[in-house]
């Protein structure tokens, strides 16, 4: 049986190529996918090869050289989105396209590959209703884990002003901090994973 090494998932520290990553976002008014970036560039600090993708462009199949899968979406109605959700959210002034599909959908039929990737969760939730009993966070992560995804930390959230943003102050250096800290989780993981077999 091979190794996570010779898969080429665990990010090195010796100047060797960067590694994959996923920050896959569900966005309706560009909040989330502005953390979702940062989050990448975070990343990319600790040498990862980061790609930002929206839901309705991600491929629905994760390739086996994936070494993180980042998910990321806004709370509506304390849990991930669903069609009558987004199209409240076109109604308040969200773009129509980005309401055909969510990452409910994306988890409900990706196909996780022969080697699933670590995963880490954020979302996205108006200030004023900070401590959600339930949000999408949470939600994402135990549709990823059913999937068979390993979750590498509790979910996190990051706070907009209002339905429509902006962000609050702050988080976006908050969601690249996160962003360096799930890298380094990640390469933890893989590293555990080759040593325990």
């Amino acid at each position: 049986m091979s190794t996570a090494m010779e898969h080429d998932h665990a990010p090195t520290s010796d100047g060797g190529p960067a590694k994959k990553a996923w920050v896959l976002v569900e966005s309706m008014f560009g909040n989330t996918e502005t953390v979702g970036a940062a989050v990448a560039r975070g990343l990319a600090l600790e040498g990862f090869d980061a790609e930002v993708f929206g839901v309705l462009d991600a491929p629905d199949r994760v390739p086996d050289d994936l070494a993180l899968l980042v998910l990321g979406s806004p709370t509506h109605a304390f849990s991930m989105s669903r069609a009558s959700t987004r199209a409240d959210a076109v109604r308040q002034g969200a773009d129509p396209e980005r309401a055909t599909s969510g990452l409910r959908e994306w988890l409900g039929g990706c196909h996780p590959g022969d080697h699933p990737p670590p995963v880490a969760v954020f979302d996205t939730r108006v200030s004023k209703v900070r401590r959600l009993p339930m949000a999408a966070g949470p939600a994402a992560r135990r549709l990823a884990h059913a999937k068979g995804f390993a979750v590498l930390d509790r979910p996190t959230y990051y706070l907009v002003d209002d339905v429509q943003g902006p962000l609050a102050a702050g988080e976006v250096a908050r969601a690249a901090a996160w962003g360096r800290r799930i890298g380094a989780l990640c390469q933890d993981w893989w590293t555990a994973r080759a040593l325990s077999r």
